[in-house]
């Protein structure tokens, strides 16, 4: 019988080959590759990052949706708009329906040139119902320092609608916001110039000291010698010159493209609001036992219609009527009766409504109280264990909340509990 595998049928050069793919993939196998990352995806390195920009402007085109005459500041803004083309008119003049005051924003990439396109985005400020159709004109966007580092300019791009108005209306997303893809152009040069760089500096992402000590090993160990120290949980120094690198870029390219294992710390992330739990890292319990019962207390309020009682339906009262339709009444006077003739004797008839039913309200109190389930957790177990367990004795996402917070409490849950 022939086998699909047979070490005897093997060459000796197919017995060696397999025999080394065994040894170097036996050590990956017993690591976990989920947690095998590249330095590049858990740091950054300080001085290479994005600048946030600003800018007010104005959107028009508009279909008799923008800012209504109460928007002092657009109206104030058009009238200077004007005046820098060269129309002089007053703001008190001024009545448009299709120009929207707005906010741009932008972020400014690292190594920007002067030249290179931005996305923006922006957003309504006055009162506008809708940006859809505008066109910004030219804006100027500020960083931190006040100066000028880009402008903005194009037809703006929607990601929502709305149709039809009050009531019978619909709106999907926002009409308020738009964005400009390459619509805005750097003006400053911004660049870092990384020749000068002594140090390089690795900025962890998620703090931690033995993250921070296992970088600077794996890079030490890359270079044989020692380049790279942790100054704290989350900087890690590369020494430019001890590491002999022909570029500070080609260092940092050499740095980022190493692997690291990494231990993802052991915390517990709870959202009371939507009874979300989100474990991070091996989370051990110390032995704990869990009882869990359910009361519920329902009250119900009901209306049924009831017969009121004494009630007959219309009263119907009758009185006598004087010569020319005058109704006499009790005090001896005469009153004009509407129901009699002139000049006649008649009897008025006054009619009165009297309902005869009404809703009455019925109160009912249901009290459910279900018998305590226990679950006990031996050493070693964890919260996936636990939670798991929580949901076969019937314990919702809320009250896996409580037990998690309680068990905290007790001292039983070795981990960081955050409740957001």
């Amino acid at each position: 019988m022939r086998t699909p595998f047979a070490l005897a049928k093997l060459r000796p050069t197919h017995l060696v080959a397999w025999l080394l793919v065994l040894i170097f993939t036996l050590p990956l196998l017993a690591d976990n590759p989920n947690r095998r990352v590249l330095i590049r995806d858990i740091t950054s390195v300080e001085g290479v990052r994005d600048n946030m920009l600003v800018g007010y402007g104005l959107v028009v085109g508009l279909n008799r949706t923008g800012d209504s005459q109460q928007t002092y500041f657009t109206v104030q803004t058009l009238a200077n708009a004007m005046q820098k083309m060269g129309v002089l008119i007053s703001p008190a003049q001024v009545e448009v329906k299709n120009v929207a005051s707005v906010f741009i924003t932008a972020s400014l990439p690292p190594f920007a040139r002067p030249g290179a396109k931005l996305d923006v985005t922006v957003s309504s400020v006055g009162d506008a119902k809708s940006l859809v159709g505008g066109v910004l004109l030219m804006s100027a966007l500020h960083g931190p320092d006040g100066q000028i580092y880009a402008e903005a300019q194009g037809p703006l791009i929607m990601g929502g609608y709305s149709a039809g108005n009050g009531a019978n209306g619909k709106e999907v997303n926002s009409t308020t916001v738009g964005s400009i893809p390459n619509g805005g152009i750097v003006e400053r040069d911004v660049s870092v110039d990384l020749h000068d760089f002594k140090t390089v500096s690795l900025l962890l992402r998620n703090p931690d000291f033995t993250t921070a000590k296992d970088v600077a090993d794996a890079i030490n160990q890359e270079f044989h010698k020692l380049v790279a120290t942790a100054l704290d949980n989350s900087r890690v120094d590369v020494s430019v010159a001890d590491a002999g690198a022909v570029s500070v870029p080609l260092l940092i390219s050499r740095v980022q493209n190493l692997v690291l294992r990494i231990d993802t710390p052991a915390k517990i992330v709870i959202n009371e609001r939507t009874g979300t739990i989100v474990l991070g890292g091996d989370v051990k319990l110390t032995p704990v036992s869990v009882i869990h019962g359910n009361l519920s207390i329902e009250v119900v309020t009901s209306y049924t219609v009831a017969p009121i009682p004494g009630a007959g339906g219309f009263n119907e009262q009758t009185r006598p009527v004087g010569p020319g339709g005058q109704q006499s009444d009790n005090s001896g006077g005469l009153s004009q009766s509407p129901n009699s003739g002139a000049g006649g004797r008649g009897m008025d008839r006054t009619v009165n409504p009297n309902p005869t039913e009404a809703l009455v309200p019925q109160t009912s109190v249901n009290v459910t109280d279900a018998p305590a389930q226990t679950m006990r957790l031996d050493e070693g177990a964890n919260v996936d264990e636990l939670v798991n367990g929580l949901h076969a004795i019937g314990a919702t996402s809320r009250d896996v909340v409580a037990i998690l917070q309680a068990i905290k409490a007790q001292g039983g849950l070795q981990a960081d509990l955050e409740v957001q």
